[in-house]
């Protein structure tokens, strides 16, 4: 059960996107909500849809629910296959949790990169009266090392292979858990890592080596 806050007329909306400064971003905001005591909400927006997330993406969004757990923070916020302008989205989250004020990065990666610029910051401010906006200067020389590092996802399964796990693009009745495949990039093999989403919502990974799953699956089927 979570703390009520002490503060209820404040909130903090954290707005991050893909790359090392969303973790920074997010423990500003904590640290933020921690002095005003009041409610925290962290929020990515992206146009594809959730299962469509490549390697990197669907890691950032992990590593950022692990650290909400972490922190306590009220909720996280994916709002994905959005089609609508970024300024639309954060609008439309800000009113509906009664947002007082919003933290973003000073130099986002990729479609937010327009965000440096003086028209996203002004568009934004006349869009949300009434709400303070932080913007965070954050370390334009930090990269992920693990840019690139997977091809586009695809849909996959996996099926019992005496005592191992076989890797499946096909759907069939053998067929025990649902996931989404990354394969490795400069390989020839189906190498690379294997994510599904357990039946208490978590999302969970193996290694999967020339379409065999390496080490132990710990998690329970999926599909039966």
């Amino acid at each position: 059960m979570k703390k009520i806050k002490g503060r209820m007329d404040e909130s903090i909306l954290v707005c991050v996107y893909y790359g090392p400064n969303g973790e920074r971003l997010i423990r500003r905001g904590h640290k933020l909500a921690n002095i005003m005591d009041c409610p925290l909400y962290v929020l990515t927006v992206d146009q594809k849809p959730y299962d469509e997330f490549d390697a990197d993406k669907s890691g950032y969004i992990d590593n950022w629910k692990e650290l909400c757990d972490e922190l306590d923070v009220d909720e996280f916020i994916i709002r994905d296959n959005e089609s609508r302008p970024l300024v639309k989205a954060i609008k439309e989250v800000a009113h509906n949790y009664n947002i007082t004020q919003i933290i973003i990065g000073q130099s986002p990666q990729n479609r937010w990169e327009e965000i440096t610029k003086g028209s996203f910051v002004n568009v934004l401010l006349r869009q949300l009266t009434f709400i303070d906006l932080h913007i965070v200067s954050i370390d334009r020389t930090l990269k992920s090392e693990e840019d690139t590092m997977f091809e586009k996802g695809v849909r996959a399964f996996l099926e019992q292979d005496g005592e191992t796990y076989r890797l499946r693009f096909t759907r069939s009745k053998d067929n025990l858990y649902e996931g989404i495949f990354y394969k490795e990039i400069g390989t020839d093999f189906n190498n690379g890592i294997f994510k599904f989403v357990n039946k208490q919502g978590k999302t969970c990974q193996v290694h999967v080596t020339e379409d065999i799953c390496t080490g132990k699956m710990s998690e329970p089927p999926n599909l039966k």
